[in-house]
């Protein structure tokens, strides 16, 4: 879903860091922050409306289909989401017979998360997600990349005093 917009961030980061500009990075960073949420939203909008599934949901839904779960914890590390956001995604699924939780077969205690013959079904029909999306554009950069957006993306949250401006 690249629009003249993405282009137009893409510009704009390029001539900020072909000036070496703090303002202008500051303004690449917004832009392409908005991008990403446009991006993840409008993914999520598309998937709820072909599917009845939102973005998140469909996440799950994917990284299930690769294999079921041993547990939540497990697919959260798999969504790269914490284990609250992820039961909560799960629960839903499960109400609408997308997902079945078991006792798993080895231990009785421990969970099981797979999907059901209508989860495989949704699956087929579902659109790309804006995550899945970002995770594809993330593996084209290199480990420095990674890792130093990784860092500044941090530290600009923890930066955040959460007052509207």
């Amino acid at each position: 879903m690249k629009t003249s917009s993405d282009s137009a961030v893409s510009a704009r980061l390029t001539n900020a860091v072909a000036n070496g500009e703090r303002g202008d990075d500051v303004g690449v960073i917004l832009d392409a922050l908005r991008s990403i949420v446009r991006e993840l939203r409008l993914a999520s909008r598309e998937a709820e409306q072909r599917v009845g599934v939102h973005g998140a949901q469909l996440h799950a839904l994917r990284r299930l289909s690769d294999s079921p779960a041993t547990s939540l914890t497990e697919l959260a590390e798999r969504t790269h989401t914490d284990i609250s956001s992820v039961s909560v995604v799960v629960g839903r699924l499960v109400e609408q017979g997308l997902v079945a939780r078991k006792s798993a077969d080895d231990d009785r205690r421990r969970l099981s998360l797979g999907l059901t013959a209508r989860g495989r079904a949704v699956l087929r029909r579902a659109p790309e997600t804006g995550t899945s999306r970002l995770l594809r554009a993330a593996a084209h950069l290199g480990d420095r990349e990674v890792h130093a957006l990784a860092t500044g993306l941090s530290r600009l949250v923890d930066g955040m005093d959460g007052k509207d401006d």
